[in-house]
This record gives structure tokens, C-alpha cells and sequence, in this order.
């Protein structure tokens, strides 16, 4: 019996026409054997879903793909790893467990370490220490992203997640002044700090609101040199029943809204999400301009 035509659909910040979905049932149903994450780099080939750099959108085709599993529009095969639901969760060792209380200011820290992720041993380290001490949990991040481990010396203070930017958010876009057509073109040159870190034994004043001007400072040359284009604004969804968003304010960042409390596949608005505060931090003063442009 034929699949049933499906309406296009949007995932990723990408839109799929039925005929891009029939192609990718048929690449699994002729490569049986090939594993998902081959499979994901065979769909960019065939769609030319690109980064701005010119390179494979892997990640967020991997992303993509998993959803429309979830959702019943294809087939995957099982996956390499994990119980099947896709997720694998870290594995929880002794290097994430709770150490001696740290409790100076954070000027006598002296000068910070930012490490990029990129080691293996580095990357499990990060995705254990976030699954065991941040309240969402690790996720794996979609798409472009770099991640930090911040460190004083040999001590480990904190890890930072920056990632793919939300896709469509309704008061942000009001503060940017872009329309669809200039989101779509230009929504790859803002950056997500999806988490953010400070190890709960690490008890130093003023150092969230420190680590975030730091970090500000660098991304741009971090994301420039990984992906050959540089950022322009900087997005967070603070959850408003946990925090203030005290730290982002103190570091400059600006507060332009909040979220409306829903996922964005629920139109109906039968689903109800925590409500995050949402703050920006421009990397550049022209960045209303560069985000508004034609593409």
C-alpha cells in the first residue's frame, strides 16, 4: 500500500515537501543497512541542506529525522546506542560528583580558562556534568554549537552550552523587526545559550554575571573560526518559576519578553510549557540591520 501524502512540514527550521519526505522513505527502504547517523548525512546530500559554511546540516538533520520517526512519517532504523527512544543518557561517574565547597569572590579566582569541548573524554565529561547538576538535564545540542568548560587553575568551575537558536519566538522577533522571509535567511547568525552551568559546590559571588561577559567576549571568534561566519546576538529562555534572570541582567544582557507557555507544535494551545523569560545580548551594534537584511 502507497505512504499517504503528507502536507509539508517544518522541522529544524527547515520545510519538507511531501516529495522531499517520499525521497527520504525511499533512501532508507534502498540502504537497509546504513546506520542513522550515515543515513542523515545521505539526506543533507540528497536536499543540499547546507550550513552557511558550505557543510553537511548533520546535526540538525539528525534531529530531524528523529522527529519525524516519533511522529510515524518514516522508519529508522534502531539505533546504534541507547534503549530506542533515541536518547542516550551520560553515564554518571565519580569526576561529576560533588566536591569540597568552593566560597571566595570571584575576583580572587583570578584568571579563567575557557576550554573548548572537543575531546571525547571532554565531551563526556560535559554531558555527565550537566545531566547530573542542571535541572533540564542533558540534551544533545542541535546543529552548530561549541561548549565550555570553565576553569580556575586545575578547578573546574563551570559548563556552558551555545547552540542552534530557536526557530520561531514571537516576542524576540518583535525586538528584531524581521519579517519570515529574513528570519529564515538570517536565523543561523544567532546564537542559543542553551546551558549554563555553575557547578553547585562552587559558591563565589558575581561569577555567573562574570562568566557570561566572558563568554560574550569570545564566541564570536570561537564560532567564526569553527564555522567560517560570525554571530551577531545572543538569545537565553530563563524559566521565570526557577529564576530571575538575575546574572544576565548584571552581565548587560537584555530582557525583551517572554514565551507564551507552549511548545511550538501546539496550535491549539492544549499543551502548557513553563513560561521563560527571554534576553538577548547583541555581539554587534548594527545587529537589527544584519539580521533585517534581504537574503
Amino acid at each position: 500500500m502507497p505512504t499517504p501524502k503528507s502536507p509539508a512540514l517544518r522541522y529544524c527550521g527547515r520545510t519538507f515537501s511531501p516529495v522531499e519526505l517520499d525521497s527520504i522513505r525511499n533512501l532508507i527502504v534502498s540502504n537497509d543497512e546504513m546506520k542513522r547517523a550515515e543515513l542523515s548525512r545521505q539526506v543533507c546530500q540528497l536536499l543540499n541542506w547546507l550550513k552557511p559554511d558550505g557543510g553537511l546540516k548533520d546535526m540538525s538533520c539528525r534531529v530531524a529525522m528523529l522527529k519525524m520517526h516519533r511522529a510515524g512519517l518514516i522508519k529508522l532504523p534502531p539505533p546504534r546506542w541507547g534503549n530506542g527512544n533515541g536518547r542516550r543518557r551520560p553515564k554518571l561517574t565519580s569526576a561529576s560528583e560533588a566536591q569540597e565547597i568552593v566560597s571566595v569572590s570571584a575576583g580572587r579566582l583570578g584568571e579563567l580558562e575557557f576550554l573548548q569541548v572537543e575531546s571525547r573524554k571532554d565531551s563526556s565529561l560535559w554531558n555527565e556534568l550537566i545531566e547530573r547538576h542542571h535541572y533540564l538535564g542533558y540534551d544533545a545540542l542541535p546543529g552548530a554549537q561549541i561548549r565550555y568548560l570553565v576553569f580556575s587553575g586545575s578547578r573546574l568551575l563551570a559548563a556552558m552550552g551555545f547552540g542552534a537558536s530557536a526557530w520561531k519566538v514571537a516576542d524576540r522577533d518583535s525586538f528584531i523587526g524581521w519579517n519570515a522571509e529574513q528570519r529564515a535567511g538570517n536565523l543561523h547568525l544567532i546564537v542559543n545559550n542553551a546551558r549554563f552551568l555553575i557547578l553547585p559546590w562552587i559558591k563565589c559571588p558575581n561569577l555567573a554575571s562574570r562568566l557570561l561577559s566572558l563568554a560574550a567576549r569570545r564566541i564570536g571568534d570561537d564560532w567564526e573560526k569553527r564555522y567560517n561566519y560570525r554571530p551577531v546576538l545572543l538569545e537565553t529562555f530563563v524559566d521565570r518559576e526557577r529564576f530571575s534572570g538575575t546574572c544576565y541582567r548584571a552581565a548587560n544582557w537584555i530582557r525583551v519578553g517572554q514565551t507564551q507557555g507552549r511548545g511550538k507544535m501546539d496550535r491549539y494551545k492544549e499543551f502548557s510549557l513553563p513560561v521563560k523569560h527571554i534576553f538577548v545580548y547583541p555581539l554587534r551594534r548594527n545587529f537589527h540591520r544584519l539580521l533585517c537584511a534581504p537574503t
